[in-house]
């Protein structure tokens, strides 16, 4: 039995009711298609998982020791200083548990009754003492990462403002404005030498969250229902479950 994909889920996982927990990561897939969110949470069968993404992780982690440095001694990251931002790393009792995974910041979502919660990457602030969002992104592409412009990068923005809502719901006063740590793996050099190095990029995003508590609630319904739902237009899943059942 492969170790990544077990049919159906541990029973544990599925939706029960109130005081169930709902991550962010779960919102974005029933916006994306409430089928696939629906199988997923109500009936234990998840889409297979794609390969994990190590490298990724390891630049997440190094970036969490860096700006954890700078947390310590309440000093604007250089980073920062060559974008002219005066903020600091955010000092928090719970800033460990907040950026763990199947943790994070956690809310109860009083209309629903669900705990709904997310794992941030960090959290920077002003002198003002409010809060800024902010996620670290790693890839390698040519060229200059300057704007999240693409289609499929909705979904970083849709994670910026939950973690936004979250941190409201939590009462703290949160920018608009968060940001986006972009490491972009340099390709261009003449060798390897057994270092890769990127070129850093900070993306600034305005997020609006007044999506966030209404797709919670549709998110609550849909899985109250008996019916599994319909497809979203555009999951590929989806369209592979129903071409190979045609075949069959």
């Amino acid at each position: 039995m492969s170790q990544y994909y077990n049919i159906p889920r541990k029973a544990e996982w599925n939706y029960k009711g109130s005081q169930w927990k709902l991550s962010r990561s779960k919102i974005d897939l029933f916006i994306e298609c409430p089928k696939c969110f629906y199988l997923d949470n109500k009936l234990g069968i998840k889409r297979p998982p794609g390969y994990p993404f190590n490298l990724n992780s390891a630049v997440d982690t190094l970036l969490k020791k860096e700006f954890d440095i700078h947390r310590a001694k309440n000093k604007v990251h250089p980073l920062l200083k060559s974008y002219n931002i005066d903020l600091v790393p955010f000092k928090h009792d719970m800033m460990d548990e907040w950026r763990e995974n199947f943790k994070g910041i956690r809310v109860n979502h009083k209309k629903t009754g669900l705990i709904i919660f997310g794992a941030i990457d960090d959290i920077w602030v002003d002198k003002k003492g409010i809060l800024y969002v902010v996620d670290y992104k790693s890839t390698s592409k040519e060229g200059k990462i300057e704007a999240l412009d693409q289609d499929w990068q909705i979904s970083y923005k849709r994670q910026m403002e939950v973690y936004q809502w979250l941190l409201r719901q939590s009462g703290f006063k949160v920018s608009n404005t968060g940001y986006f740590v972009y490491c972009n793996g340099i390709t261009d050099k003449e060798a390897f030498d057994a270092k890769l190095e990127f070129e850093v990029t900070l993306i600034p995003y305005e997020g609006n969250d007044n999506w966030v508590d209404e797709a919670i609630i549709e998110a609550d319904t849909c899985l109250k229902s008996k019916s599994i739902p319909k497809a979203g237009i555009e999951c590929d899943y989806c369209k592979y479950r129903d071409e190979v059942n045609k075949i069959i």
